[in-house]
């Protein structure tokens, strides 16, 4: 079976250098694929695949352009690898699948140091607290214990974020045996007001509203604003030449920014992995989730901001992959469902129902309960579903 681990490194100052100039040949290598291919198009020839490309890149590109040997020097695979994705990039394109592929960026800290191990006969070595990497060595874990110790490391990425890099591995380990579902299924039903609401009456608050979030958006506004004003000084000095003082501290404005962000996204990632390992824990038949239409919610802008904020994407995302590991149902509820309007004791549909009612009352058999609860235990009870893997 293969799985993923995310952990973050703790390299000495040559690892990092090196971490970024893997990256920036990788970046390098991307974009010259998509430059090489849209000059191609304009002139009326025709498309290279990412295999085709790095021939023509070995054996004809580098001969003509003895400027950019230089890339010869960085990890092969790290660079054929660039061409493959932005192949893959280009293959979503011409399906209707995605938008024009863009460059990378530096300033967006795009780019990656990818490697892969030269078969079974030579592994990605790794111990419980560090990890050797091709062309860089020895790297040490920040976090210790993550990786099995029977596992055996396929390939792998380390990125940067926030001035932190981090590596993520496709491991290969025993398929291990599921547990017996003898709980009672859980319907979960996602909101503004609460985060998640679940059928056993398990009620997760909108992390967004405490006042830790709250303290660190307020400071994350603030230093937005010094960094808009430190761009336009900077821009007003129109300097061509060399980095001059107003520079260097909007690169600083800049990484607190970052920080702060990744901050915000590693309290939503930890509530949201708590929230599905409490609900894992209990070993249900199934698991239900309604299948929102998150992107029709982002149109209405009075709920734009608040639905970014929650995540509703990311949390599906990660509760399908737990339960798909310990072989547990997920039900995906369909987004037409009147889960909301629709009594669970008597099955009645008010359809007179507003958001403004927050406890539901039944007309007919005058069951009272509370708005998302009731929604909960239709999401759970409900037979109108598909099955999510």
């Amino acid at each position: 079976m293969l799985t993923t681990y995310k952990i973050e490194l703790n390299p000495t100052c040559n690892h990092a250098w090196l971490f970024d100039c893997y990256a920036g040949a990788s970046r390098w290598a991307y974009n010259l694929f998509l430059d090489i291919n849209k000059q191609r198009y304009q002139d009326g020839y025709w498309y290279m695949d990412a295999y085709e490309f790095s021939k023509w890149f070995n054996n004809e590109y580098l001969k003509e352009n003895p400027d950019d040997t230089w890339i010869k020097k960085y990890y092969a695979k790290s660079t054929k690898q660039a061409f493959i994705d932005a192949d893959r990039a280009m293959k979503r394109f011409f399906k209707n699948k995605h938008g024009y592929p863009k460059f990378r960026s530096f300033k967006r800290g795009q780019g990656s140091y990818y490697f892969c191990s030269n078969g079974k006969k030579q592994p990605i070595e790794f111990q419980r607290h560090r990890i050797k990497l091709p062309k860089i060595g020895w790297v040490r874990f920040k976090e210790f214990g993550y990786i099995p110790r029977d596992a055996v490391i396929k390939e792998g990425r380390v990125k940067q974020k926030a001035n932190r890099y981090y590596v993520t591995c496709i491991v290969e380990v025993q398929d291990t045996k599921h547990p017996e579902l003898n709980g009672n299924p859980v319907g979960i039903d996602l909101g503004i007001k609460e985060f998640a609401i679940l059928s056993d009456k398990a009620i997760y608050p909108n992390k967004n509203k405490s006042n830790r979030v709250k303290r660190i958006r307020k400071h994350l506004k603030r230093i937005e604003r010094k960094e808009s004003r430190q761009y336009l000084a900077f821009k007003a000095r129109n300097q061509k030449e060399g980095k001059s003082a107003t520079d260097l501290n909007l690169a600083k404005t800049q990484l607190r920014m970052q920080r702060l962000y990744q901050h915000l996204h590693n309290i939503q990632s930890d509530y949201q992995n708590k929230i599905i390992a409490n609900v894992v824990r209990t070993k249900p038949q199934y698991v239900s989730i309604e299948d929102l239409n998150v992107k029709g919610m982002m149109k209405n802008r009075h709920l734009a901001k608040a639905v970014a904020q929650e995540g509703f994407y990311n949390f599906r995302v990660k509760l399908i992959t737990k339960c798909q590991q310990l072989g547990i149902p997920v039900h995906l509820v369909n987004r037409f469902e009147p889960t909301s309007k629709t009594c669970h004791h008597c099955g009645l549909k008010k359809a007179d129902l507003s958001l403004d009612d927050r406890v539901y009352k039944c007309p007919n058999c005058h069951y009272v309960e509370d708005r998302d609860i009731n929604a909960a235990l239709n999401i759970r009870d409900t037979k109108n579903f598909e099955l999510a893997y």
